[in-house]
């Protein structure tokens, strides 16, 4: 055995220490341990974390090799208990300033020498060491010492780095003379600490590897000079800081506690100067510091104390509203600095919310206010009814809701907005500082609300509540201008509706006192200047004198002067100005005014910063003006009316809203007909087709964008094909999944992130239009587009305007035909579909062996007055021969007349009689020539046929009584399809909404008998009743089934449109049609289906004629149902035949 090995040794383990407080109070990058023999150094621990407790938990050991003579001695220590003398045993704890490299031995927290017996008198016992106090607490550690018979790897022993043992000394020097300086406050010491670290400083270069450390040791102790007014010059210091920090970027050890460094020289700055500059730097340097602060050290600690983050969020948040980029950054960058949970986060959240408000006040970004709206409702749910601002918070939310409901029209946003405000104003009740506020605020809504609606009860409870807010501001109160103007506002508005000459004159005056208190660079000056223009071109209508018209042009001037060119209150300018041209051509009729006013109209429907609501009441009462006055304008109005009504309904994230967006404006539903019938009367019929075709069936049109085919795109450019069709189903998806939503904040976000995802869709669309062959992609048809839909024969729209009812033949080739209508107005198209609907209905309580006298009169009118000249065109001028193919696609009230059975009911002289339409001509009809041309596009692409009968002859409880023909139909059409079509029935208890709806996706061909039903509430909730559920027009919409070919619908009001929307065209064969199915036949009303069965019989075999050959065509149905509904004359009664039509190819 070797002599070494008896040696025997020492382990000592360093386990932790706590109540560590640094004598200077500056902040640590770590903590260590030193364990010195006779004043020499012998090891050093890691360098611990502080945590936010003043602990440090290291777990390191060395263990101590001793010269026979220690060891002997140690031995009797243990044995004897007697005292040696011994070599000097003690330990430091000392704070580094450094996480890596250190400059120096960093500042003593405590040392202790003590005798090698009270190291080792605990055999296998932990024990505490107490120090001298720091700050009157006294700093430990908890050791454990032991002799052992064999040398482990010294754990936790780092070597010392040798640095220029000059610069040591002066560092350790300056921590010395610092932490004295801190504790006695004697400015000698401070001086003293300085000169050693600019001594450091001035030995390590640029270059050097502790250029850092050295300039950082310097600017803390000036620092510390400036808070205790000891120094004065703190740029120099901040100067010093961001080197440091640019000299310990992202991933250096040191680079989180530089950053604290910096933003606690700048948060002393601040405290002292109040420079805004600083506290802004400081919220950017916390948000990069705090997710660097593991949770529980003692760094994080104090950055997320009351003297740290806390304080740059509350100075940031009294910081005044900044609208810029920068200032909104800023806002957001202190939100995140107040996560949920954080006392400061509904101010934060109010500070951000304000700012996007302010800036969609500028901008009219319609994303800012979004944003704004989803902070607010956060804001107030974090504020219970007894917090203090509660009541500002339902204020702030309710008016964003009113500014989002001018800009998108959404009535829910106005009704929430109003219940916000009711809410808050019972938060104030008589002498609550704020009841002024909440009773304007109100006023304010409920003026908006009267606007939309006409409710008296609203504007007079607005003039009162406005009256009284008034009282709170007496003459001298800083906001009383913004009262008076809204008080003005208020009565001006009553006497819009009611003429009552002293609210306006109260109107002006109150006006005119607003305009006196406002400063020139007042920001809401160019209201005032508007609203009181607006008052007295009223009043120039009423008194004829034309001082009053000539002030109103020069206000409107004056406001337009104030705003920037992008600013969305411009729009109100160009509106008020229009209207003092106008009135004043009214009444002196210059043409000069004329133009002025609709050059004005021009530009406000067109200002880009303006809600699309607003732009499109401007447009509409532009078309209204050009009418009227027979302005060449028209056309152009019309134009813009359809395109911003267009961009209006594509912002609204599912159908439903967009149908409700389609139906807000008074006059809108006639837009697509008066344009037409404008551009008739211009003698453009190209561009009447155009204008019928981009009005109609917008619903349709807009969703179809999303299902274009895109084969020549796809073999060109696979890549933009693939993401254009990513984006539209992803757009597509968002339509439907945001149709079910009902919580208003979830509505908000789906809203939002569907605007983002339309933005994303819209910038692929262009940047396919820029390809040449593409330049046209997805944008509205032209006429030669359109012409596709008559390539088998000729399409004719029916135009049913207020300024005359037309015919256009679009033939296969060549220019339109007008055809007028003369005899017939759309007053007269009114009373002919309510006779229809009348004579149906007592047509159906009669023997089937009945003369039909009243329809046979009706259906006389029609051919007379309609398609008598329509087919007289057809035959001596197009030359259309007899048995042709033609399309109908009519608009408006010709939509609710059944244009196909259009019937003489004559007998010529040979007693023969004389032929009707469907003796002449095979009849479809097409929603829009766009559904045509869609549907023939998708023609290209067939495949084997496979055929699904859907009965359900028994619905449940409430809906509908029980069809007993439907089995025996079933039964019936499966026989007759031919053996070539693979055939499945569902019906009675597997004729579910997922059945019908997976049958409808997984076959080409279907037939559907049950019970249809038309919503004329909500057309979209129009559905065919099934065993459990409904198959909604929403469910079929939300398919694509590009394979689909033809779809029997053997139920009532299949196509059937909207009352109130007619020339939308929705009603569930257009929803199968839009689905995919290229044919579809029918109902338009309700249907026996005791005598259906007689139809459907005679349809199939004409269809499937003959059936032995299997060929199944869905192009033959037309002429299918035409041959069947003739044949069946003698057993179906006249309105059971003329029931069924055909829509599609």
């Amino acid at each position: 055995m070797s002599g070494n090995s008896k040696r025997r040794y020492i382990r000592l383990d360093v386990i932790s220490g706590k109540n560590l407080q640094v004598p200077s109070q500056r902040v640590p990058a770590g903590i260590y341990v030193s364990i010195n023999v006779d004043s020499q150094r012998l090891w050093k621990s890691t360098t611990g974390v502080l945590s936010s407790e003043n602990s440090v938990a290291w777990g390191d050991a060395v263990t101590m090799q001793s010269p026979r003579s220690l060891l002997g001695a140690v031995r009797r220590v243990i044995l004897y208990r007697s005292s040696h003398a011994l070599p000097a045993f003690s330990v430091e704890i000392r704070a580094s300033y450094e996480a890596g490299r250190m400059l120096g031995n960093g500042e003593v927290i405590g040392k202790l020498q003590m005798s090698w017996g009270e190291v080792l008198n605990h055999g296998d016992e932990s024990f505490d060491l107490s120090f001298p106090p720091v700050c009157g607490i006294h700093p430990s550690l908890t050791l454990k010492a032991a002799v052992v018979q064999a040398c482990d790897d010294q754990d936790g022993v780092q070597p010392n780095s040798l640095v220029d043992c000059e610069m040591i000394r002066h560092t350790d020097a300056g921590h010395t003379q610092f932490a004295k300086y801190i504790a006695s406050k004697t400015v000698s010491h401070l001086s003293a600490a300085v000169e050693h670290f600019q001594l450091v400083l001035d030995q390590c270069p640029a270059s050097h590897p502790d250029h850092a450390a050295a300039l950082t040791n310097l600017a803390w102790a000036r620092l510390k000079g400036y808070i205790r007014k000891d120094l004065q010059d703190i740029d120099t210091t901040i100067s010093l800081f961001r080197h440091t920090l640019a000299l310990r970027p992202q991933r250096h050890p040191d680079h989180p506690l530089s950053l604290y460094n910096l933003t606690e020289a700048l948060r002393r700055r601040h405290r002292k100067k109040s420079t805004a500059a600083d506290i802004r730097e400081s919220a950017q340097l916390y948000h990069e510091l705090l997710p660097l602060c593991p949770e529980g050290t003692y760094l994080c600690s104090i950055a997320s104390g009351k003297n740290g983050v806390d304080y740059v969020i509350y100075e940031c948040n009294k910081l005044p509203t900044d609208a810029s980029d920068e200032g909104i950054c800023l806002r957001r960058v202190v939100l995140e600095l107040c996560p949920v949970g954080h006392q400061r986060r509904p101010r934060a959240l109010g500070k951000l919310s304000n700012a996007l408000e302010s800036r969609f006040t500028q901008s009219g970004n319609i994303d800012d206010l979004d944003e704004c709206i989803q902070f607010r409702r956060e804001a107030v749910s974090l504020c219970p009814e007894e917090h203090t601002d509660h009541d500002i918070y339902l204020n702030n939310l309710a008016l964003s809701l009113i500014y989002r409901f001018r800009h998108q029209g959404n009535p829910d946003d106005l009704d929430g907005a109003i219940s916000l405000y009711e809410e808050a104003l019972l938060l104030c009740p008589v002498g609550h500082e704020s009841r002024d506020v909440s009773l304007n605020t109100l006023g304010g809504a409920l003026v908006t609300r009267f606007n939309e609606r006409g409710a008296r009860d609203d504007i007079t409870r607005a003039i009162s509540l406005r009256r009284e807010a008034l009282t709170l501001r007496p003459p001298g109160h800083p906001r009383r201008d913004t009262t008076l103007n809204n008080l003005a506002l208020a009565l001006k508005t009553r006497y819009d509706e009611l003429g009552v000459s002293e609210d306006l004159n109260e109107a002006i005056d109150l006006y005119r006192e607003s305009l006196r208190i406002r400063r020139l660079d007042h920001p809401e000056r160019h209201r005032t200047l508007f609203n009181l223009s607006s008052a007295l071109c009223s009043r120039f209508m009423h008194t004829r004198k034309d001082e009053d018209v000539e002030e109103a042009i020069d206000l409107c001037q004056q406001s337009l002067e104030a705003l920037p060119s992008l600013h969305p209150d411009r729009y109100f300018s160009y509106m008020w100005l229009q209207e003092a041209y106008l009135s004043r051509y009214r009444v002196q009729l210059n043409p000069a005014d004329l133009s002025l006013a609709v050059e004005n109209f021009r530009l406000a429907s067109g200002h880009p910063t303006q809600g699309f609501p607003n732009r499109i009441d401007t447009a509409l009462k532009w078309v209204d003006e050009a009418e009227s006055h027979q302005h060449g304008s028209a056309l152009e109005a019309y134009q813009v009316c359809l395109e911003l009504f267009d961009s209006h309904v594509m912002t609204r994230s599912s159908i439903i809203a967009r149908r409700e967006a389609a139906t807000a404006f008074n006059g809108a539903n006639s837009l697509p007909v008066d344009a037409a019938s404008c551009a008739i009367r211009f003698d453009n019929l190209r561009h009447a087709v155009v204008l019928v075709e981009q009005g109609r069936g917008q619903q349709w049109s807009l969703a179809s964008r999303l299902k274009t085919p895109v084969d020549d795109l796809e073999s060109a450019y696979p890549t933009l094909s693939r993401n254009y069709l990513e984006l539209s189903k992803r757009v597509s998806n968002a339509v439907q999944s945001s149709a079910t939503t009902t919580d208003r904040a979830a509505a908000d976000r789906a809203a939002t992130e569907y605007r983002a995802l339309t933005r994303q869709w819209e910038s692929a669309v262009a940047e396919i239009r820029n390809i040449k062959d593409f330049s046209r992609f997805l944008l509205p048809p032209a006429y030669e587009d359109l012409q596709a839909a008559a390539r088998h024969g000729p399409v004719i729209i029916l135009v049913a305007s207020q300024y005359s009812c037309d015919a256009i033949i679009v033939p296969t080739s060549g220019e339109p035909h007008h055809v007028p209508l003369p005899s017939i107005a759309l007053a007269d198209l009114t009373i002919l579909k309510d006779r229809f609907t009348r004579a149906i209905r007592h047509a159906s309580r009669m023997n089937p062996k009945e003369m039909r006298t009243d329809l046979i009169v009706l259906l006389r009118i029609v051919w007379d007055e309609i398609m008598l000249p329509i087919v007289n065109v057809l035959e001596n001028v197009l030359k259309v021969r007899r048995h042709s193919r033609i399309w109908l696609c009519p608009t408006a009230a010709f939509t609710s007349i059944p244009l196909h059975a259009a019937h003489p009911f004559l007998t010529k002289p040979d007693r023969s009689k004389e032929p009707c339409l469907e003796d002449l001509y095979v009849c479809s009809y097409t929603p829009t020539l766009s559904a045509l041309v869609r549907s023939r596009q998708m023609m290209k692409k067939r495949v084997t046929p496979s055929f699904v009968t859907i009965g359900q002859g028994q619905p449940g409880t409430g809906k509908g009584k029980a069809l007993l023909a439907v089995d025996s139909e079933l039964e019936l059409v499966r026989k007759l399809v031919p053996a070539t079509a693979s055939h499945t029935t569902i019906s009675g208890d597997a004729a579910t909404r997922a059945g019908a709806l997976k049958a409808l996706e997984s076959n080409t061909w279907v037939h559907l008998a049950c019970h249809g039903k038309q919503d004329p509430a909500q057309p979209y909730h129009s559905h065919f009743v099934m065993r459990d559920e409904d198959v909604t027009l929403l469910d079929i919409m939300e398919k694509d089934i590009p394979r689909a070919e033809f779809a029997f619908l053997s139920a009532c009001h299949t196509a059937v449109g909207d009352k109130e929307t007619p020339d939308e065209v929705v009603h569930l064969a257009a929803g199968l049609q839009f689905a995919g199915f290229k044919s579809v036949v029918g109902t338009l009303w309700e249907v026996d289906d005791s005598v259906a069965k007689h139809v459907v019989e005679a349809f199939y075999k004409y269809m499937f004629h003959p059936k032995e050959e299997g060929i199944m065509d869905c192009a033959k149905a037309a002429w299918a149902l035409n041959c069947a509904t003739r044949a069946v004359k003698t057993k179906v009664p006249l309105e059971q035949r003329m029931v069924f039509v055909h829509i599609g190819v």
